[in-house]
């Protein structure tokens, strides 16, 4: 049955952070501390309000950076630099998901709030470089977040991407509600799942689940 719901599907769009990787890896926990450092420095406060500010910012505008960029102007790029630059020694290869990707007929792309070249290192640390069409990142979408349907618009029509013949994959709930929206089978990549009329499928097993599919 899940292998029919997803038989004319041609475009494949991945999240990166804790969906091409277990969450178990943590690296957001590395992100984080940068944020915040980040946050600290760039308005001058200290480490409770910067934790304040990127909850409220998470919140308010989808991610840290839209929030510093549209409440204080800040510039992305140095932002986006800093905060990637974190250690993924502890990212093994997985042979067996680039096996599963590589069998998916048709388009293949990973899409993140995170930058390209950041996105570009995971993939090498896991043993998935080369196997996707297009590796976009926020600076793709103007720096628009997901979940903001405008970010998916922009990439979806930058990487020839038809929703009705599309399916996501993510880890974030929230960011899964567009891409319904938008026609295209939605997938909850996570150890736990969760109830909500915009996600079509739920796994803790990405590679298994790819394997029912092919």
């Amino acid at each position: 049955m899940v292998k029919q719901a997803f038989s004319d599907v041609r475009h494949w769009v991945f999240d990166l952070d804790n969906t091409l990787y277990h969450p178990s890896a943590n690296l957001f926990g590395q992100i984080e501390v940068k944020m915040t450092a980040y946050v600290m420095e760039a308005l001058n406060v200290p480490r409770e309000e910067a934790d304040r500010l990127r909850s409220h910012y998470w919140h308010t505008h989808g991610t840290t950076l839209a929030g510093l960029m549209r409440e204080h102007g800040v510039d992305p790029d140095p932002y986006l630099i800093a905060v990637h630059d974190i250690s993924l020694d502890h990212l093994e290869k997985d042979e067996d998901l680039a096996a599963r990707i590589r069998d998916l007929p048709g388009q293949r792309i990973v899409y993140t709030n995170g930058s390209a070249p950041y996105a570009e290192r995971v993939l090498e640390a896991r043993g998935l470089s080369g196997l996707f069409d297009g590796i976009y990142g926020v600076e793709h979408a103007t720096y628009r977040p997901k979940p903001e349907r405008a970010a998916f618009d922009q990439i979806f029509a930058r990487a020839g991407v038809a929703p009705a013949e599309a399916a996501m994959f993510e880890d974030d709930p929230r960011n899964l509600a567009a891409p319904h929206a938008l026609g295209m089978r939605t997938v909850h990549v996570a150890p736990d799942p969760h109830e909500a009329d915009h996600i079509h499928h739920h796994t803790a097993d990405l590679a298994a689940f790819l394997n029912r599919l092919t």
